[in-house]
């Protein structure tokens, strides 16, 4: 390991495997470097991957019983108030062809499964003595030598190449170091995760979701789901387990006094919930800093000389009421980072202009266009009209008009007026309607 290597990848999560496949297929000689046992190892979330990228990286992935646990042919959005659920619900044959556009996966198993494909690659590259994956190192500095990337060091240790790509994810420590990161992050743009893994008979667990095969669900909560802390809930159907939880404002959640564990309870207990993981034993209980989708967040430059930034390290993630978007693109900028690498090392320019053709392509991608268009939908997201009273209201709304009872029904529109009137106003409505239009 004393040669100097074309690149150094940090972090194995999701960007920096898609890199270092994308290096490996290109004949590159790379280190990847993974803090945990394992890639995956110290990774808890999990969720959904959408998108088509890994077939790119493992093509036919689907024909494998391994690494995924089910695809997406099920959508769910759910409005809660104390006792009540209304769900806007989507289901679809179309979603059963290949490639899927969303699997579920556990990351410590998802991120061990596409390292073993990345080794593969590099078993079959020109590289296959010189390139490597080293688990359970920790990457303490980026080696920079007159403004340039020029390698990392690990303890006493330094490993030196011609580049570098971060994807240490959300915890960006030396994306700081190198000074592209602000080292004071507002708490309003900081989420907190908190999940559970409940397992149950797989049997039950296919009957209760009506799951065929390795179809599978995907459930957003917005309202009650988080006992009036920012934030909203979800729960995905794993292979023979459940992931459920909450997405909470670390600011919300600090000025509430409230702790993420308490809340997460609360919503497990609502009859819904109760009804959905009634019978399953939890198995892993997780918590997980992540970005709000601010793209506030995102630093302003995500290149250096030699260096590129990818993944949750860069705070590439959106929510935007239809889906919690993160590990896809993490995936797409590993691979545009990887690229931007191999263009580098073809042309023998490292410099900050080269370097800098990865954040165009960034920016030209779906990733960036999205972030972008969709800004103000992540904001009305968090609306206090939207979180809150448009649940009740439309939970209040649906409880009278399925009620059937043994006196004159009243016509629909004075059900919603009455609605209206207990949880809201025409006029809110009226401007979360004109929000909501320029949103979405």
């Amino acid at each position: 390991m004393d040669e100097k290597f074309d690149c150094i990848i940090v972090g194995a999560g999701v960007a920096g495997l898609a890199a270092a496949m994308t290096l490996a297929r290109n004949n590159m000689k790379f280190l990847l470097i993974e803090k945990g046992e394992f890639p995956g190892a110290k990774n808890v979330s999990g969720g959904v991957l959408w998108g088509s990228d890994l077939a790119k990286l493992v093509p036919n992935y689907w024909e494998e019983d391994a690494g995924w646990d089910r695809y997406i042919n099920h959508r769910r959005l759910t409005f809660m108030d104390e006792q009540s659920a209304f769900s806007i619900d989507f289901k679809s044959s179309h979603f059963n062809e290949t490639p899927y556009t969303g699997v579920v996966v556990l990351r410590s198993r998802f991120d061990r499964w596409l390292a073993d494909k990345v080794q593969e690659a590099i078993d079959a590259s020109d590289h296959s003595m010189d390139s490597f994956i080293a688990p359970n190192i920790l990457v303490e500095e980026i080696l920079m030598d007159s403004g340039k990337a020029v390698g990392i060091r690990t303890g006493e240790e330094k490993f030196y190449a011609d580049s570098v790509i971060i994807a240490e994810g959300v915890n960006n420590l030396l994306t700081r170091q190198v000074g592209l990161q602000d080292k004071y992050v507002p708490a309003d743009h900081i989420l907190t995760g908190v999940k559970e893994i409940i397992r149950f008979d797989q049997k039950v667990l296919e009957d209760r979701f009506q799951l065929n095969g390795k179809s599978g669900m995907s459930n957003e909560f917005v309202g009650f789901a988080t006992d009036g802390v920012e934030g909203g809930g979800f729960l995905y159907t794993n292979r023979d387990t459940l992931s459920i939880g909450l997405v909470l404002g670390l600011k919300d959640l600090r000025e509430k006094e409230k702790k993420p564990h308490d809340i997460l309870n609360i919503f497990k207990q609502h009859p819904i919930i109760s009804d959905m993981i009634r019978g399953g034993e939890v198995v892993e209980y997780s918590a997980h800093v992540v970005s709000s989708g601010d793209k506030r967040l995102i630093p302003e430059k995500l290149y250096k000389s030699g260096l590129v930034v990818c993944g949750e390290a860069a705070n590439l993630l959106m929510n935007a009421g239809k889906a919690i978007q993160g590990m896809d693109y993490a995936m797409r900028s590993g691979i545009l980072a990887a690229e931007a690498i191999i263009n580098a090392k073809n042309t023998n320019d490292f410099t900050e202009a080269s370097m800098k053709k990865y954040q165009d392509a960034l920016e030209a991608s779906y990733v960036m266009k999205d972030i972008n268009n969709f800004q103000d939908a992540v904001h009305l997201l968090h609306d206090p009209v939207m979180s809150r009273k448009m649940p009740n209201l439309i939970c209040d709304f649906g409880r009278n008009f399925f009620s059937i009872k043994t006196e004159p029904t009243q016509k629909a529109r004075k059900m919603l007026g009455k609605a209206v009137k207990k949880h809201s106003s025409y006029w809110e409505l009226i401007k979360l309607g004109w929000k909501g239009s320029r949103a979405l």
